[in-house]
């Protein structure tokens, strides 16, 4: 990404959970944190490497 392009991308997200979720689809937030679910997981699968550390339930 250049430096022209930050603050110019969409985040999709089907959490619909979340307060931040538009129409089951989209994050409302200019700006999310992307947090490692556990320390030293390192397994590989996306399920234990990442989450969005931005949720908040509805």
């Amino acid at each position: 990404m250049t430096k022209n392009q930050v603050g110019c991308q969409t985040i999709g997200c089907r959490v619909v959970s979340c307060r931040h979720n538009e129409n089951g689809s989209y994050c409302a937030l200019t700006r999310i944190d992307v947090e490692p679910c556990c320390n030293g997981c390192h397994s590989g699968n996306p399920e234990d490497e990442s989450l969005c550390g931005s949720y908040s339930q509805r």
